[in-house]
């Protein structure tokens, strides 16, 4: 059984007497340790000097105790080793507060804090601007020992009167389940913290060291970025897919990346977890080394996710696919490596909605196809090229709706993306990926659905642009022009593709 320990300690009892005090036997030699997988140091010195500032109104208010706050530990199997897991920021500055009013004996000062800028930069800065306000005056006066007694009093009630709510756990899952669920209150939460805890809880057979390294590697993502990549590509995807409209991930719609418990028995769980096991079991082996083959990938978008450990993977997997796609470099040589299409919309076509929503189209379908359809590792030539073809159909399908809109919307997009649209190449380029069982027939298909666009159908401010009136009326002109290998204009690569009609 798990053991759980809930207590109020002082400032002074745990940073200078290494003791957590009332709980039901006091918890000596107390080794304060800031892991690895914990978030940067990112307390500004306006923070700092915040906290401060409140420390002095409580005591000027003659408040017998100031609670400042709550923090989680995890009690590791090294003797005394207690990792903060929530409530770094605020126990570091308490630290830099009392080393600027002269104590010099706080050990976790001197352990080495992960190596990061923000550590670096704001800790220096952050004890620099306390200092400046309770360090020693060194005038010798009345008003320098009045003062420097102010500052004794102000030492004291801080290591004696400033209090911790402390909660300490053996189990490291559950440590994080408290952080989530304290950093809930008072502001809702990203669904993807949401899941984070969720499928921590389901996490009862990883040792403590591999739940560390799970949780580092999704603290190294930061919010935003996973706010957006749930958000904006694995929810919208699975929508789409699936035919429907998709508006906001929220905690009302999070049920489809739960997925497949450990403890599930149906056939329907038992077939998933299977196939799981087996990619695991074969990557894990050495069979793909001493055969020549290829790692087996143990993920697909529009399957059901297994709870646990995997889901941190199928993150981690996908995530990493999203970003070599939008990097335009890398991965394996293959997929898209230095395209000339992507380096013509990363150049002109990023800013404003309409564009943004397009790119979003853009680069969901084409990891759909990356995972429904590209080897992992060792690309043939004819894996390339045919990928090479994808990637012009799903601009031609992407960039249709934008080159008929002079503002583009979310609504518009989505009826188009359904089929639901009177415009030209609406349908759900999704539910087509997914139908299909070989890239060369999902390629046929789209040489059977999508149609060139005519003068008409252009109104895409930027595109109007190229236009130019002569003798034999409206025509398409500068669509050649480029600068450095990118060209100014995406409508170019209708032109050359043949979808642009005259």
């Amino acid at each position: 059984m798990n053991s759980l320990t809930l207590s109020i300690t002082t400032i002074g009892d745990l940073l200078l007497r290494k003791t957590i005090t009332n709980c039901e036997e006091p918890i000596k030699d107390v080794e304060l340790c800031v892991p690895l997988y914990q978030r940067p140091y990112k307390w500004t010195a306006r923070n700092a000097i915040q906290l401060l500032d409140d420390i002095i109104d409580a005591k000027n208010s003659n408040k017998e105790r100031y609670r400042v706050g709550t923090l989680i530990l995890h009690k590791t199997k090294e003797k005394g080793q207690y990792d903060i897991v929530d409530g770094q920021q605020r126990i570091i500055t308490f630290s830099l507060l009392l080393t600027a009013l002269g104590e010099n004996s706080i050990e976790l000062l001197r352990q080495k804090i992960y190596d990061n800028t923000y550590n670096d930069h704001n800790i220096a800065n952050n004890y620099n601007a306390l200092f400046r306000r309770v360090g020693l005056k060194l005038e010798d006066n009345d008003s320098a020992v009045e003062y420097q007694r102010e500052m004794e009093h102000l030492k004291d009630y801080i290591e004696n009167r400033c209090e911790l709510i402390v909660v300490i756990t053996t189990d490291v899952s559950e440590a994080f389940q408290f952080f989530d669920s304290q950093n809930a209150r008072g502001k809702a939460l990203y669904p993807h913290d949401l899941l984070k805890a969720y499928h921590l809880r389901e996490m009862n057979n990883i040792s403590e060291d591999e739940t560390e390294r799970i949780v580092k590697d999704w603290e190294q993502v930061s919010q935003r970025d996973l706010a957006d990549f749930f958000g904006n590509y694995l929810y919208r995807i699975k929508e789409w897919v699936a035919g429907n409209k998709a508006n906001i991930l929220n905690e009302h719609n999070i049920h489809m990346f739960k997925g497949v418990t450990c403890s599930a028995r149906t056939p329907y769980a038992q077939f998933y977890k299977s196939a799981y096991c087996y990619a695991d079991m074969v990557n894990s082996s050495a069979m793909p080394f001493v055969s020549g083959t290829r790692n087996v990938n143990a993920f697909q978008l529009d399957t059901p996710i297994i709870a646990g450990k995997p889901f941190f993977e199928y993150t981690k997997h996908y995530y990493n696919i999203l970003k070599d796609i939008q990097n335009n470099n890398k991965y394996e040589g293959f997929y898209i490596n230095d395209n000339i299409i992507v380096k013509t919309l990363d150049r002109h076509f990023k800013k404003g909605i309409g564009n943004g929503i397009t790119r979003l189209m853009f680069d969901t379908s084409i990891l759909l196809y990356v995972d429904r359809f590209c080897p992992e590792t060792y690309p043939t030539k004819e894996d390339i090229d045919l990928f090479e073809q994808f990637v012009i159909y799903a601009f031609i399908w992407a960039y249709s709706l934008r080159a008929q809109y002079t503002n583009l919307g979310w609504l518009s997009a989505q009826n188009y993306i359904m089929g639901w649209s009177e415009k030209i190449n609406t349908f759900n380029m999704y539910k087509l990926i997914a139908k299909q069982d070989t890239p060369t027939s999902l390629l046929s298909a789209l040489a059977d659905k999508l149609n060139p666009l005519s003068n008409d159908d252009i109104k895409d401010g930027w595109a109007q642009e190229c236009y130019e009136y002569n003798g034999d009326g409206e025509t398409l002109k500068n669509l050649k022009d480029e600068k450095d290998g990118v060209y100014e204009n995406y409508l170019y690569f209708f032109q050359t593709n043949g979808f642009y009609k005259n």
